[in-house]
């Protein structure tokens, strides 16, 4: 049976289709069409004026609901998953911060049996670390960094073949540089993060498979001198590079707006994703952390000590309303850097991403005030079965 979705503005990467429908069957979008008449067979659904947009993609996030995946145990993948599920991201890369190889190995075997669930919002593993500069470490555990290793990466990988889709280093770190080829030979993305890459640092990333900047502005070294000089740091060096992909935390605290406008003027939606990094203490209340290493504050999670910020408490549906509200981003691209930017950077765009026929039918719903009110999840309703009255 066909579901015919009716009743909204339909996003479409070049613009909006007001008196449209959008035609499911099954799992996916069989049609997008520019009459809302009723399709013989079809069971429709109302959207109630909404803007009807595809699912989000996040590529970078820790946890939720008192969860981290770090906690290398399914139930800890799921409850995290489904939570961000129902905050409209249907696609999801579960990101381990710096670890002990045995976590990493916990973290694969987990992320291979979710990969291979039909209802899981599970794509692939994101490994941020453990290949960083102490200096940086940020929310990172210090005693767990370490450079990076053939005899360490070489056996992950071989483990993880087809289930790490990316991995973050400091490309200026011992070794780093043969790892980020190694890993790209691969198929994996590599990201620069947690870093005092400089210019050239930067450069020689590039040349060696390096094409995305980790929470970008954060860990990362903007202008500085080096002696009576000025030396630009990777903050402006990866701005300069036109192909070199970004993602942004957008929630509004770890990035102010007006620098989230800022990358976004010179990167262009097509460079720039948006994220969350999102920790275990995302829709939580009053949850504490067992371990004391972080707490939440303002808004936003911060180290223990408040030396640093730790990771955030959003989800999919605050990064866009913070770039549209806070950052004076166009709608039409906010969806998109939510949506098709992650779904171009991780290799999943032909599936994913984009309200189009052939794509897996993962559509939400926004309201007037950009609030989510409808997930829909490979044509499975998990959010707004009150749309269906």
């Amino acid at each position: 049976m066909y579901i015919q979705i009716v009743g909204g503005r339909i996003y479409t990467p070049t613009g909006w289709i007001d008196g449209g429908s959008v035609l499911v069957e099954g799992k996916k979008i069989k049609a997008i069409l520019n009459t809302d008449l009723p399709i013989e067979g079809a069971r429709q659904l109302d959207a109630r004026g909404s803007y009807i947009i595809p699912g989000g993609i996040e590529m970078h996030v820790h946890g939720a609901a008192g969860a981290d995946y770090m906690d290398g145990t399914l139930e800890a993948f799921r409850t995290a998953s489904d939570y961000h599920l129902q905050q409209g991201t249907t696609t999801i890369f579960p990101t381990l911060s710096t670890s002990s190889y045995e976590t990493i190995m916990k973290g694969i075997e987990c992320t291979e049996v979710l990969m291979k669930d039909d209802e899981s919002t599970v794509e692939g593993l994101h490994l941020e670390g453990p290949y960083f500069s102490v200096k940086m470490a940020g929310a990172q555990l210090p005693e767990l960094i370490r450079p990076a290793r053939p005899e360490e990466y070489t056996k992950i990988m071989e483990r993880g073949d087809g289930v790490i889709k990316r991995w973050d280093a400091a490309p200026e770190i011992e070794g780093a540089l043969d790892f980020g080829s190694y890993i790209r030979e691969r198929g994996v993305v590599v990201a620069l993060a947690h870093t005092e890459a400089n210019d050239k640092h930067v450069r020689a990333a590039w040349e060696h498979g390096y094409t995305l900047g980790t929470h970008f502005y954060n860990a990362m070294k903007v202008a500085h001198k080096v002696g009576v000089y000025k030396e630009p740091g990777a903050v402006e060096t990866i701005l300069d590079m036109p192909d070199f992909d970004i993602e942004v935390i957008c929630d509004g605290i770890h990035v102010p707006p007006v620098m989230v406008h800022l990358a976004y003027a010179v990167k262009g939606r097509e460079r720039m994703a948006l994220t969350t990094d999102a920790l275990l203490y995302t829709g939580t209340v009053n949850f504490k952390d067992p371990t004391g290493h972080a707490i939440v504050e303002d808004g936003v999670c911060k180290l223990s000590d408040r030396s640093a910020l730790a990771g955030s408490i959003a989800t999919m549906d605050l990064l866009i309303r913070t770039a549209v509200q806070k950052a004076n981003i166009p709608l039409i691209d906010a969806i998109y850097m939510c949506s098709y930017t992650p779904a171009r950077i991780m290799g999943i765009q032909d599936t994913k991403g984009a309200l189009e026929a052939g794509h897996d039918a993962d559509i939400l719903f926004l309201d007037e005030d950009l609030q989510l009110r409808f997930v829909m999840h490979r044509g499975r309703t998990v959010r707004g079965e009150e749309y269906w009255a």
